[in-house]
């Protein structure tokens, strides 16, 4: 059976900043018959729910990666370690699942697809990928964000 990394959100888990989930009947028909590995990087990374809301601020996700954009709560708390840490450990549960696709949050600082919250707290969004979605594309993983979000 195919394998497929899922936000633990849309999955009904309470993970978010906010301590709610996003769950979607659109998530859920696109991995049907597939085994899905729900994932929530922010909680691996070692982040509590609930928590602050975080934005990237200087980039996206790749500038994250690369080290020229960070990822800070709406208090000025700069949590990128945190972030990164747990992109790097969504991919070792994708390649270990042997998924070659992912179904992410959208807008998230750490699963966003396309377009994220550009770092004003201002609910402003730009075009970019969060940090998980931008490292399991750099590993060949293929990203999309969940419909109906």
């Amino acid at each position: 059976m195919e394998a497929i990394l899922v936000s633990a959100c849309l999955r009904g888990v309470p993970c978010r900043f906010d301590g709610r989930h996003k769950a979607s009947g659109a998530a859920e028909e696109a991995v049907a018959g597939r085994h899905v590995v729900s994932f929530c990087p922010e909680v691996a990374g070692g982040l509590a729910t609930p928590r602050r809301p975080a934005e990237l601020v200087g980039g996206d996700g790749h500038a994250v990666l690369d080290g020229t954009a960070r990822v800070v709560e709406d208090t000025g708390r700069d949590v990128t370690e945190q972030f990164v840490a747990g992109a790097r450990r969504a991919l070792a549960a994708a390649r270990h699942a042997g998924c070659a696709e992912a179904l992410l949050m959208p807008r998230s600082p750490s699963c966003g697809r396309g377009t994220v919250y550009d770092g004003s707290f201002a609910g402003e969004l730009v075009p970019g990928d969060g940090v998980t979605a931008a490292l399991l594309e750099r590993h060949g993983i293929t990203v999309r964000a969940a419909p109906g979000v």
